[in-house]
């Protein structure tokens, strides 16, 4: 009865820890809001969405997303795009990969976004096609390690305009 009792905390404490690791740690959070400016198909399936707006530090945003469903799930898919930001002098581009699932008139987003300044974007998102809104709750991903070889003062690749 002990090792069974053992084995049943040894098992509760081992879920807990692998939980923790796989929980992502998280700064500097923002919110980003967008408006939607397009949204097109030529084939049904394809789905490509336009929205610009205030990513939170990185000011004005232009976003382009290609919307798919490679795996045929119908209500959920997987995206790709592309950002381009601009704050005062300071040009910010980023890609875009995600998933996002269909939730009765609104579709949830799970980015995860590399950007030029060297930094990784992890956000949760709501896209609302009827009122034309994209809102994300973002944060930067921190990740252990870096941009070897390269001085802290140095590690931005922004472009300055």
């Amino acid at each position: 009865m002990t090792h069974l009792m053992l084995l049943a905390v040894g098992l509760v404490l081992s879920a807990g820890s692998l939980g923790d690791a796989l929980a992502p740690k998280l700064s500097n959070h923002f919110q980003a809001q967008f408006t939607i400016d397009s949204t097109f198909t030529t084939d049904g399936k394809t789905y490509e969405v336009s929205a610009s707006g205030d990513a939170g530090p990185y000011g004005q945003a232009y976003l382009s997303y290609v919307f798919t469903d490679k795996q045929e799930l119908g209500d959920r898919g997987e995206f790709t795009g592309f950002a381009w930001t601009q704050n005062g002098e300071d040009i910010i581009t980023a890609t875009l990969q995600g998933v996002y699932v269909k939730d009765g008139k609104l579709f949830k987003l799970h980015t995860l976004d590399a950007t030029s300044n060297g930094k990784f974007t992890y956000a949760v998102g709501t896209l609302n096609f009827v009122t034309k809104t994209l809102v994300f709750e973002a944060a930067d991903l921190a990740i252990k390690g870096g941009l070897k070889g390269l001085k802290a003062a140095s590690t931005s690749t922004i472009i300055k305009s």
